[in-house]
């Protein structure tokens, strides 16, 4: 019975791709019979991220996660992030000649160079630096989407392979139109963080008719609230609250042009609302099927053809996508792994 060791920067009370992903591939995993132990910064003080008040940096004392892998001996090491943890776990790992996988979740430097107040270039090119290092020593990168990988390897990153995303179907599913009944329609939906990152302004400035919904919290929020008073935010929701504000849409419009995938379309299409994207990196990967999803470089085109789409068709697409799929792409990047280890032992 194989232990998986998964090293991770984010973790709980975090909500975002990475957290709901870690979760779901370690529960499917132990329903296979395998072991998973998590190393993440609830096991450390923690620092809040500049600008990231809501990401906890661990204050990890030097050799704790070394000391941390020793004591568990698992099987394998998966190291998710690239943040102080994930970096010790590296140094460590490269140390102790132990094989390890990463995954590449987030735009980080794409994030870094919109807060900056220098050349978006100059921080860009720094961290795909520090990235290209840091997963130069995997023998195997995963990564959320085929583009994801072409633009990885165009970068001169190695040895990458496909880790796609899956959505829980018992809690995303399609039902009754429940909520904004008194608010005009359409009804056009964002869910996720309210960050400069995630274009949340583009959304908000739409001229497509119908009441903008926006779900989420961050630290543009206050900005947003006060240039588009009209718009209705209302804070963060889970579960099936979440479900029912997802099933009230009648569009679910994502601006994002940095996110490597992004969970919440898969989960408003479970729900039956088509998608209005634009046709970067994540859309272009997860939004196959034009009978439920519209991309366009006019957000607004692609909103009001997104609003003539099949809400069947949305959920039937989003059933395509699986955590045991995803799981079973975990998998084979591990199995080699732990074999190469055992030789070398």
């Amino acid at each position: 019975m194989a232990k998986t060791l998964i090293v991770t920067d984010a973790w709980k009370p975090q909500t975002n791709g990475v957290v709901r992903c870690l979760e779901a591939v370690s529960s499917e995993l132990r329903s296979r019979g395998g072991k998973v132990v998590f190393l993440a910064p609830d096991k450390f003080w923690t620092l809040p991220m500049p600008t990231y008040p809501e990401i906890q940096l661990a204050l990890a004392p030097i050799g704790a996660v070394g000391d941390f892998i020793n004591r568990h001996r698992p099987d394998h090491i998966h190291i998710a992030t690239e943040g102080p943890l994930g970096f010790q776990a590296r140094l460590h790992c490269e140390g102790e000649q132990l094989a390890f996988t990463t995954s590449f979740h987030t735009r980080f430097p794409e994030y870094v160079a919109a807060r900056m107040p220098v050349p978006a270039e100059m921080p860009t090119e720094l961290s795909y630096a520090y990235l290209r290092w840091f997963h130069s020593g995997a023998a195997t990168t995963l990564v959320p989407t085929r583009s994801v990988a072409d633009d990885l390897q165009r970068r001169d990153f190695n040895n990458i392979s496909v880790w796609s995303r899956g959505v829980d179907k018992s809690l995303f599913a399609p039902g009754p139109k429940t909520r904004f009944t008194d608010l005009p329609g359409p009804h056009l939906l964002y869910v996720g963080r309210i960050a400069v990152e995630k274009n949340v302004a583009a959304f908000l400035q739409l001229k497509t008719p119908g009441s903008k919904i926006v779900v989420g919290e961050g630290p543009q929020l206050d900005e947003l609230k006060h240039r588009f008073p009209k718009a209705h935010f209302l804070g963060r929701k889970t579960g099936e609250e979440l479900t029912e504000l997802y099933r009230s849409a009648d569009v679910f419009v994502f601006p994002s042009k940095t996110d490597t995938f992004g969970n919440v379309m898969i989960e408003a299409m479970s729900c039956g609302v088509p998608v209005a994207a634009y046709p970067v990196t994540g859309p272009i990967d997860v939004l196959t099927d034009p009978r439920c999803a519209a991309m366009d470089h006019d957000l607004d085109v692609a909103t009001a053809r997104a609003l003539t789409l099949s809400r069947h068709a949305a959920s039937a697409h989003a059933s395509t996508f699986t955590w045991a799929h995803c799981t079973d792409q975990f998998q084979s990047a591990l199995v080699p792994i732990i074999a190469r280890r055992h030789q070398a032992a």
